[in-house]
């Protein structure tokens, strides 16, 4: 079931091998990181799909839609390159229309695609996003490299955060009160803290933990830890820069869950991804962390009752305050949601 190294197709009959209640299903949810898509692995996954999922028992309330590759089919065919991203924001953006008029405002925060290597020139397909959708919030150039781990994506070069061209479209994201949502690799993320220091106004979102590697040279899970957690101790010192906390389900993670006859419960779960939560939380606060589901890409390894079931299981510890910082509040202010319903 394999599309191609990064992502594998999910598996309902499998999932359903490990069923579970949803844990205190009081507690409101603003899932900050959801793809949706008319055609990518395992099929389609749109609105009725997503609502599917956030109706598994856990309180959902909003969602964060963020850019694809995967969804090029929904991009403009005609007109500038540089301006065919803004047909993703478009389609979002229906979507989040139709969704509006139920409970679970799915995609009330749009983060799309803009090439910032165009420099100075990239305002206007900045400008054409925000056109688009009253709900567009930043955008996510990728920064992911990777040249040494097999079947692990890279997409782009090495030392891209520094690229003078790169950084003179970057600014212009504070002109438009737009933020960068950070998609890289672990090993990157010094990279990330010395643009977030030069842009001190800018908001970063770090996607997925930072995004975790554990394949090929990296599968030694202790000993990349500790490089790990250096590395979000660094950026956590920049204080406009928050963290979305998951993604652990994917191949190039390592866990492997997904090769298993069956998948994980919450318990083993959450004691798994526990040491890169905890940390998170520890070193940027509640009020810079938030939780994302990943859906699609992560359900390839478990439910989405389970992995909130997860999230909560590890933050039980924590006060009401911080909790409901961590699964709604955040989200809600950084990617600046209206209230939602009651």
């Amino acid at each position: 079931m394999a599309q191609g190294p990064h992502l594998i197709a999910p598996r309902p009959e499998w999932l359903a091998l490990t069923p579970e209640e949803a844990l205190e299903p009081a507690i409101r949810i603003c899932d900050a990181h959801h793809h949706m898509w008319p055609g990518g692995p395992g099929g389609a996954y749109l609105l009725d799909e997503v609502l599917r999922d956030f109706a598994s028992g856990h309180n959902v309330r909003s969602s964060i839609y963020v850019d694809s590759l995967e969804v090029l089919s929904w991009y403009r065919e005609s007109g500038p390159d540089e301006l065919k991203p803004v047909g993703e924001t478009e389609a979002a953006d229906a979507i989040a229309v139709r969704a509006a008029a139920g409970p679970m405002h799915v995609a009330a925060g749009i983060v799309g695609r803009a090439d910032l290597a165009l420099g100075a020139a990239v305002a206007g397909v900045l400008e054409a996003h925000v056109a688009a959708s009253p709900r567009f919030r930043g955008v996510r150039h990728w920064l992911n490299h990777e040249a040494q781990a097999p079947g692990v994506r890279s997409d782009a070069p090495a030392g891209l955060a520094y690229d003078p061209r790169f950084r003179e479209g970057f600014a212009m994201l504070e002109r438009h009160d737009l933020l960068f949502e950070a998609w890289l690799y672990f090993p990157q993320l010094p990279d990330l803290a010395a643009l977030a220091r030069d842009f001190p106004g800018t908001s970063i979102v770090i996607n997925h933990a930072g995004g975790l590697l554990g394949v090929g040279p990296y599968a030694d899970r202790a000993q990349q830890f500790e490089t790990w957690r250096r590395n979000i101790d660094e950026v956590a010192r920049c204080p406009n820069v928050s963290m979305k906390i998951g993604g652990f389900g994917v191949p190039r993670c390592g866990f492997e869950w997904h090769r298993r006859p069956r998948p994980p419960g919450s318990e083993e779960l959450a004691e798994a991804i526990a040491p890169y939560v905890l940390h998170c939380i520890e070193r940027l606060g509640p009020g810079r962390c938030m939780f994302e589901s990943n859906f699609p890409p992560d359900k390839a390894a478990f439910s989405y009752t389970v992995l909130w079931n997860a999230f909560k299981r590890v933050t039980k510890p924590l006060g009401a305050a911080e909790r409901e910082s961590l699964f709604h509040e955040t989200a809600a202010r950084v990617y600046r949601l209206p209230q939602p319903p009651q």
